[in-house]
């Protein structure tokens, strides 16, 4: 659905909130500044805080701009060549990488933290999805919570498995430059700002899942190998068609190809960068859910091409 890039937003919000807090120095039994349990009343009190203002806030600032109706269900399994569902898998993952970062930080086990992070963004993450359910415009999606699920998953299993993440999903994004042509639709769809351009143009975005490499190898720990995807031609959720309210096509540009776009690209891992700021490792693991820019190889449409960097 297409209120995914509020939601995307969010958990950016949240995790600049988030750098204050040292995630890498909760294995102390003596921990240096705040005591434990000081950390953990401010972690809680984050959590309930910054989770519950943002469904009070998506409530009253976004929801409230649509008719309010008796919950409904509606399948948007479909839209935007799974764009949306990757974002969706996204979120999950950051907020349970995120707040496990902070409830580690605050001196809980590691099975503690991984359940705190992990549970507590798939519940606000269904929060919101109970509001798409309530609204006329949308509806509550199996699909999202699907993808919401994934997404928890994917970083609890692994933590509780291995207690690191050898498998991280990171989002990327870019200014598309659309022709003249495209570029009202595209401002229609998109908005014209580079925070909207960045965050809801499903043609600008990539999801990648950051795997390390063999140990045999002896390269750098903290270079890995990532595969990503991302999609194009997309000026609609289903197709390249748009109506107005009284049914008379507005945008028709059926000729435009849509198709899916797989990527092969190194990456790095913030995280196993050594270093002895505090402020440094806080930052780069709150950052380590984006994929920066690199060399990447393309297949779409039965060709492989190469792109000098790939954002």
């Amino acid at each position: 659905m297409y209120i995914w890039p509020v939601k995307n937003l969010l958990i950016l919000v949240f995790c600049l909130c988030c750098l204050g807090a040292n995630a890498q120095d909760s294995s102390s039994s003596r921990p240096e500044g705040l005591p434990f349990k000081t950390r953990q009343r401010i972690v809680d009190g984050m959590g309930v805080t910054i989770y519950g203002g943002m469904l009070l806030w998506l409530n009253s600032a976004w929801y409230q701009q649509y008719q309010r109706v008796p919950f409904k269900v509606f399948n948007d399994i479909g839209e935007w060549q799974q764009v949306d569902k990757a974002g969706h898998a996204w979120a999950a993952y950051s907020c349970a990488h995120i707040g496990y970062g902070l409830w580690k930080w605050s001196g809980y086990s590691n099975t503690k933290a991984t359940l705190l992070g992990a549970g507590s963004g798939w519940v606000f993450l269904m929060g919101v999805e109970y509001l798409d359910g309530r609204s006329a415009k949308w509806g509550w999606s199996w699909g999202d919570v699907a993808a919401n699920t994934f997404g928890a998953g994917l970083f609890a299993a692994q933590q509780l498995t291995w207690q690191e993440q050898k498998i991280r999903l990171k989002f990327s994004s870019h200014l598309e430059p659309y022709p003249a042509d495209l570029r009202p639709r595209a401002r229609e769809l998109f908005g014209t700002s580079l925070p909207n351009r960045l965050l809801k143009d499903y043609n600008a975005q990539t999801y990648w899942l950051s795997f390390p490499l063999p140990a045999s190898w002896k390269l750098p720990k903290w270079l890995r190998l990532s595969v990503g995807y991302g999609a194009q031609g997309m000026y609609g959720g289903y197709e390249n068609t748009a109506r107005n309210d009284a049914g008379a096509l507005t945008f028709d540009r059926p000729d435009i190809a849509r198709y899916r776009q797989w990527f092969l690209s190194p990456d790095i891992d913030l995280t196993q960068i050594r270093t002895r700021s505090k402020f440094l490792k806080s930052l780069f693991y709150t950052v380590n859910i984006l994929k920066f820019p690199a060399p990447a190889l393309e297949l779409s449409r039965g060709r492989l091409k190469g792109h000098f960097l790939h954002f």
